[in-house]
């Protein structure tokens, strides 16, 4: 499904217009659909309706003309098939509130958050779920490896679209799918989320370990007990284990990890040289999920009774002060276990 002969009369909303909303409204610009970009500045809006840029968020690209933008979240959502939530885990409750009024019973409800919601560790769906009073079941999520540099230039991209209904997921991949853009389906929806959230996690302490030059054979060991952590918490909410060997889990975790596109590793990488997180995020100037994340799965690692040192290290450095390197001589230094837990 590409071009606008299908779907030239078709609308879409995605709601909020950062680098990835950004990304993904071009994909669904790219599919023929109309799209309109919700997004709270005035400023940002003019930019992208007048020179068809976005420029903050994404430089030297040029959007598409079938791609505007707006403040009004009625306009928004006039008569669109989907809503596409890309709002920051911090800020998806008051959004999804604020779209809550305007979605049509029709409208297909998507997510592409990477994160837990810090004050009541819920996932993402639930979040939605709650504020828009959709059945959770209904809902979709969008995860898997993509960084929204690529993805906007139309670079060879495939993700996962998970989903309780099969109809949903399936409507999701039809309306996103294209010959740049693969999208496969997936019904472990607590799996994709747990592992699209906590590869934030590892892909900080990569920047971390690679600002710290520590090498290749560190951050393979980082990557691979990283993906253990997100397997222990995913299980043991519900998830189903072969979901961290696909393009959520392992596909995610390897390119947030090894891309310097990735703001949890860039975030990582400033960190190792003792730079405080305040400037670091600063410095940013764009949301690092990674960092809010931490706090909620050590909390959710607790609530749980589940293993997750390199999250519990990450923690003590982003919150209590520790300092990077002390922080992996901790983790190397750990008592001896076997590498698959259930031998004991």
């Amino acid at each position: 499904m590409t071009g606008s002969t299908t779907n030239e009369n078709r609308r879409a909303a995605v709601l909020v217009a950062g680098s990835w909303g950004t990304a993904l409204a071009s994909v669904l610009a790219n599919n023929g659909f109309n799209v309109m970009l919700w997004t709270r500045s005035e400023e940002q809006a003019s930019e992208i309706n007048e020179k068809h840029t976005n420029s903050k968020y994404l430089p030297g690209i040029e959007l598409s003309s079938s791609l505007s933008a707006t403040t009004d979240m009625r306009a928004a959502l006039s008569d669109a098939e989907m809503a596409l939530f890309v709002a920051p885990s911090g800020a998806m409750r008051d959004v999804a509130r604020q779209a809550a009024p305007y979605l049509k019973e029709n409208t297909l409800c998507v997510h592409a958050t990477k994160g837990f919601e810090s004050d009541t560790l819920k996932r993402m769906t639930t979040v939605l779920a709650e504020e828009t009073g959709r059945k959770q079941e209904q809902l979709v999520v969008l995860s898997g490896p993509s960084h929204a540099e690529e993805v906007i230039r139309k670079q060879p991209t495939t993700v996962v679209v998970a989903s309780e209904d099969v109809e949903s997921a399936e409507r999701a991949q039809d309306m996103l799918m294209n010959s740049d853009f693969r999208v496969y389906t997936n019904p472990d929806v607590v799996g994709v989320e747990v592992s699209g959230a906590i590869k934030n996690i590892i892909a900080l302490g990569a920047g971390l370990s690679d600002g710290l030059k520590f090498g290749d054979n560190a951050k393979a060991a980082l990557l691979t007990r990283g993906l253990a952590e997100i397997g222990r918490l995913g299980a043991a909410m519900g998830a189903n284990p072969l979901t961290f060997a696909g393009l959520a889990g392992v596909g995610d975790l390897v390119v947030t990890c090894t891309s310097q596109h990735s703001r949890n590793w860039r975030a990582g990488y400033m960190l190792a040289d003792g730079t405080p997180l305040s400037e670091v995020l600063e410095r940013m100037g764009m949301v690092v999920e990674g960092v809010r994340t931490t706090k909620a799965a050590f909390q959710l690692s607790k609530q749980y009774d589940v293993e997750m040192p390199i999250t519990t290290q990450l923690y003590e450095v982003l919150f209590a002060n520790k300092p990077p390197k002390a922080a992996v001589l901790d983790l190397m230094g750990r008592l001896r276990t076997h590498e698959i837990e259930e031998l004991g």
